[in-house]
């Protein structure tokens, strides 16, 4: 679980209601009608610019990435890669057949080397599952772009329907007080949905995709090296490349 982005969405979320709590009654806060037009507005919007068979998953893969985060780190991984080096150095490919992997990424890659599958095989093979992955986590970054700026147009949308109710009732004085309330509701109420939750997961997913397409293509290098029986020190120089700096000399440190 990615605790920073609950706990980013939750704290906006918890400012916000403590300040309604210190002003007044939540009550006051709480229109359906302005959040069916905020909501519903958003979503159709969204089905408008997405084709439809794929929204959905792109939405998943999305939502599953923004609020979970790898096991496995980069460095994780290169000592794993190493460890799987060291095992076909000694006991061929077919000793991977029992090594524990945690990433399901490298764990496809350990079992192509197991089954002794052409390098140029696995390498093209990991390399497409590897864009696929990264071009339905775009996506799904874009469904949650195009809800951001849909909501606060559909919010304005929202008041100029009050609005327009209001000034329907002009002739009633009392009742044009609690309808401007309830015109600028749809306001807040897609400011705070483009704001705390679907902008942030936006950019949020455009740095997960780079984190995932350099860890899958550490990993895509080291399979294919071990296939090619390198030996593991080169295979882990190799992949080090792929580290800060700060982490590179930590790794070099430990061994």
């Amino acid at each position: 679980m990615d605790l920073a982005t609950i706990i980013g969405i939750v704290a906006a979320f918890g400012v916000t209601a403590w300040a309604i709590y210190l002003g007044g009654s939540f009550g006051a806060f709480v229109d359906i009608p302005s959040i069916a037009i905020v909501v519903g507005g958003g979503i159709g919007v969204v089905v408008v610019r997405f084709p439809l068979s794929g929204l959905m998953s792109a939405m998943a893969i999305g939502s599953k990435a923004a609020f979970s985060q790898s096991k496995v780190s980069p460095r994780e991984l290169i000592e794993k890669i190493t460890e799987m080096a060291e095992v076909v150095r000694k006991q061929g490919p077919l000793g991977l057949e029992s090594f524990e992997v945690d990433d399901p990424f490298l764990a496809k890659g350990k079992q192509m080397v197991a089954d002794g599958y052409d390098p140029a095989f696995i390498q093209d093979t990991l390399e497409r599952e590897r864009d696929l992955y990264l071009e339905r986590l775009v996506e799904g970054a874009r469904i949650y772009k195009a809800m951001g700026d849909s909501a606060p147009a559909f919010g304005m949308i929202g008041t100029l329907v009050g609005l327009v109710q209001m000034l329907q009732s002009m002739d009633d004085p009392s009742t044009i007080g609690p309808a401007m309330a309830v015109a600028l509701l749809t306001t807040l109420y897609g400011a705070l949905i483009a704001n705390v939750v679907c902008l942030p997961i936006f950019e949020k997913l455009n740095a997960k995709v780079k984190v995932e397409e350099i860890n899958q293509t550490l990993v895509i290098d080291g399979i294919v090296q071990i296939r090619n029986s390198k030996s593991p020190n080169l295979i882990r120089e190799m992949l080090i490349s792929y580290l800060p700096d700060k982490q590179r000399a930590l790794m070099d440190e430990a061994a």
